[in-house]
């Protein structure tokens, strides 16, 4: 049921419907935990949707906090009934950190995946907590474990995140615009140009930072003229086509 209703809310083109009526899906797989609470295909299906929602849906500061907060704690308990080796991996120094995350297995690597998109969430959450950019190494290192264990797993997505993840800080502050680059092309290949997002991300994370109106127009205008309609990505194009079109109309003053 959880998976069927998460394709139903992918494949929906009007993101209002889906505003409106995702909380209370929410709740839902909040009672479905209830019930399983050491089932890590329900708490990582519990991680994903939080994220996706508090990071898309929510204008309010304070309540994306909260609902990205509750990602990630969905996203560790995933992890730890796992692998009993990850639990309490999220409270480590990256000392500690590293050597936990190469311990994990191919088996731990869709809930691995599902921690690290409700760690990324958590982050973009806060973008101006400094202690929570401080955990950016945490979520790339999460990321690379997950392409590491299996290549081929969300391949595009993890390659789109990857590229955020080096571009979301300046090249000042720690910034890898040249993999970011790699990432976000080599994202859009994989996806055959059907996830309009890497683009958006494209565009914002890294030609608006490096201030290259040329590419940033160019990508910005490819998403606005794709048709959005593809299975388990029409809601996000959708929603990507819209955040372009703003991107857009506020490039003359940015640039």
């Amino acid at each position: 049921m959880a998976a069927n209703l998460s394709a139903a809310i992918l494949n929906q083109d009007d993101p209002e419907t889906v505003r409106d009526g995702a909380p209370a899906f929410l709740i839902m797989l909040d009672s479905f935990v209830e019930g399983s609470p050491d089932d890590p295909a329900m708490l990582g299906a519990a991680a994903d949707l939080y994220a996706a929602y508090g990071v898309l849906f929510v204008d309010d500061p304070a309540r994306a906090e909260r609902l990205t907060g509750r990602s990630l704690d969905y996203g560790r308990r995933a992890l730890c009934a796992t692998d009993a080796a990850a639990c309490g991996i999220a409270d480590t120094g990256f000392r500690d950190y590293a050597p936990v995350l190469q311990s994990l297995g191919a088996d731990d690597v869709p809930t691995l995946y599902s921690y690290s998109l409700s760690k990324l969430a958590w982050i973009q959450a806060r973008a101006g907590d400094m202690g929570a950019l401080a955990e950016l190494p945490k979520a790339q290192a999460a990321l690379d474990r997950v392409r590491e264990l299996d290549h081929d797993y969300r391949e595009a997505e993890v390659e789109r995140y990857l590229g955020v993840l080096a571009t979301i800080r300046p090249p000042a502050l720690g910034g890898r615009f040249d993999e970011g680059r790699a990432y976000f092309e080599r994202a859009i290949e994989l996806s055959g140009g059907r996830d309009l997002g890497a683009r958006v991300d494209f565009a914002r994370y890294y030609a608006r930072t490096l201030y290259e109106r040329e590419l940033h127009d160019q990508l910005l205008n490819e998403v606005i003229s794709a048709d959005p309609r593809a299975e388990g990505l029409t809601l996000l194009n959708v929603l990507a086509q819209r955040e372009a079109a703003e991107l857009l109309a506020s490039a003359d003053d940015y640039f």
